[in-house]
């Protein structure tokens, strides 16, 4: 309390000084001048602060103490008769997996007179071995309109297989057997007499058998090896055999691999007959081709790249003739990620000898002359570029440019009639074809997309164009510029199903003799012939019985149109065809 009176008695002096000093300062202005030197800057300070104690000191006369209290338990046992259940875990409902049967048949008619039937099963002899078989078969005995000529057709395959597999390798044999029933009924309407017509025998019968053997090893510098033998023959005395031996090895280097693939193609026949283009019957033709390639690739991946650098080295050898050639072709492949699986960029340039054959031939077209010269085609190149991906985890794409160079090239034309040959058979009559060699170079550009919509249905559609050059100027025999097909397949619930397929095929040329009063081909006049383009469209549909028994109904050609798949041989109509297939244990 001392302190702050004398505090505040300074504080008063202090402001009567200062009002003398304002009054002495109006009387005289001039106050004159006085230096004041500061030592030391003012440094503020807090004095120390005595904290009040949180609990004072109580004086007083009466304290209240309290009372200790004890707390006691006391617990008295009750008897119960409750007993709890056992737990039980909770189970996940499980979808009983498919039923699995090891064999089925399935057979199935309908109209103009087509059966089919189909055979198979996959036995199992023991944990690492067993066997399938197989057999399939289609035939129509229908006519079809405006032709003269029988028709019908069959085609029936056995097939055969054995396979062992053992812990460092596995090995198998196929044996195959096929026969193969058709007619060269395209002739002309009104092209011939009555008399001729039905002395025509335009029957022709193709036969094959082939076995091959196959083994394949695990961490082996050795890949694979397979041989295989096919005997093919006909009704008319042509036959034809071919062996071919493939093998496959692979090295390490470093970080990559180096494969080396080896093969040996060999090709001899006989046909009986010569070319329809002689006047008088010659001897037959024979040939033989022989080719031997060995094809080292160096193979490179990354984490977004695959490339694979290689060349394929080919001696090929023509033993009728001695002739000899070896060729060098380019065998370089590669494909880049560019944004995940949304593009994918890929391309190649890829060459071979491709070895042509009478069974080769024959599966293409039936209706070709047992007259023919077989030679292999000299693929110089196939260059291609491409972009692929998925646009939507549901739709995928697939575009591609691509530009071929290939010499002898094989074109279907038609033969000229030949009547005057004292060894008359049933393709004589401008109703077979031949095969004309060409140096071709094709550009061609193809698109694709497939849609996925849900597990239960997908559908996809493709185009293709070609534009082709040819070293004679003559059309490219028989080839379409524009193809194109849409397919897809519905799983209609438990029970049903469906699908369709639509393809359509550009116009084509061929080459069609006009006989004249000689006979002979050698003075005939020939004419473009352009075949419409066309299409075509199937579809089926099909029921569940069980997990055993199927229902399906079939229809081929819906739109009704016999068009021209060859020059003067029209196709079959509307075809619907029913039947049932039963899976089974055997």
């Amino acid at each position: 309390m001392y302190k702050k009176i004398c505090l505040l008695g300074a504080m008063v002096f202090g402001c009567g000084q200062f009002a003398f000093a304002q009054e002495d300062e109006n009387e005289d202005d001039d106050i004159g001048t006085e230096t004041v030197t500061v030592t030391k800057a003012y440094t503020p300070t807090i004095n120390d602060a005595f904290k009040i104690k949180s609990t004072p000191n109580l004086n007083d006369s009466i304290v209240l103490q309290k009372k200790k209290i004890e707390y006691n338990i006391f617990s008295v046992p009750v008897a119960s008769t409750f007993t709890p259940a056992k737990g039980k875990a909770s189970a996940v409902q499980k979808t009983p997996p498919p039923v699995l049967y090891n064999s089925y048949a399935s057979a199935g008619g309908g109209n103009p007179a087509n059966v089919m039937a189909k055979f198979y099963t996959s036995r199992t002899i023991d944990r690492e071995s067993g066997y399938t078989i197989g057999l399939d078969h289609n035939s129509s005995r229908g006519d079809i309109d405006g032709v003269a000529l029988d028709n019908v057709f069959s085609n029936t395959k056995l097939d055969a297989s054995y396979v062992k597999r053992d812990r460092d390798y596995d090995w198998g044999v196929d044996v195959d057997a096929q026969h193969q029933l058709y007619n060269w009924y395209g002739i002309e309407n009104g092209a011939f007499t009555e008399a001729i017509v039905n002395s025509i025998d335009e029957r022709q019968n193709y036969y094959m058998a082939g076995v091959s053997g196959q083994i394949s090893a695990e961490d082996s510098y050795f890949e694979n090896a397979k041989l295989q033998y096919r005997r093919f023959w006909d009704a008319v005395k042509s036959g034809e055999n071919r062996a071919v031996f493939n093998t496959g090895f692979a090295f390490p280097v470093a970080d990559e691999v180096l494969a080396i693939k080896a093969n040996v193609d060999f090709v001899n026949g006989k046909f009986e007959n010569s070319s329809l283009n002689n006047a008088d019957s010659q001897p037959g033709i024979d040939y033989s081709n022989l080719q031997v390639g060995i094809s080292p690739n160096l193979r490179m991946l990354g984490d977004d790249f695959a490339l694979n650098l290689g060349v394929n080295l080919v001696y090929g050898l023509d033993l009728e003739n001695s002739d000899s050639n070896f060729y060098i072709y380019p065998a370089v492949t590669a494909s880049y990620n560019l944004m995940d699986e949304l593009a994918i960029v890929y391309g190649g340039v890829q060459g071979g000898l491709v070895q042509n054959s009478y069974y080769g031939y024959v599966e293409e077209n039936p209706y070709v002359s047992p007259t023919l010269s077989i030679q292999p085609t000299d693929k110089q190149y196939d260059g291609y570029v491409g972009l692929k991906g998925q646009l939507l985890p549901n739709l995928s794409y697939n575009v591609k440019a691509s530009y071929t160079a290939e010499n002898r090239k094989p074109l279907f034309k038609l033969n000229p009639q030949n009547t005057t040959r004292d060894d008359e058979k049933g393709y004589f009559y401008g109703n077979s074809f031949e095969v004309f060699y060409d140096d071709l170079k094709t550009i061609g550009v193809f698109g694709e997309l497939n849609v996925d919509v849900n597990r239960n249905f997908t559908l996809g559609v493709n185009a293709q164009y070609f534009n082709y050059s040819t070293e004679t100027d003559n059309p490219a025999w028989n080839l379409p510029e524009l193809t194109g097909s849409l397919f897809m397949d519905y799983q209609i619930g438990e029970k049903w199903y469906a699908g369709a397929n639509l393809f359509y095929v550009g116009s084509r040329e061929d080459l069609a003799s006009i006989a004249n009063a000689s006979g002979l081909p050698s003075t005939f006049d020939f004419e473009i012939v352009e075949l419409d383009s066309y299409f075509d469209a199937n579809a089926h549909i099909g029921y569940r019985w069980n997990d055993q028994l199927s229902f399906f109904l079939k229809a081929a050609n819906i739109a009704n149109n016999n068009y021209l798949r060859w020059a003067n041989y029209p196709v079959q109509g509307l075809q619907i065809l029913a039947g049932a297939t039963y899976k089974f244990d055997f």
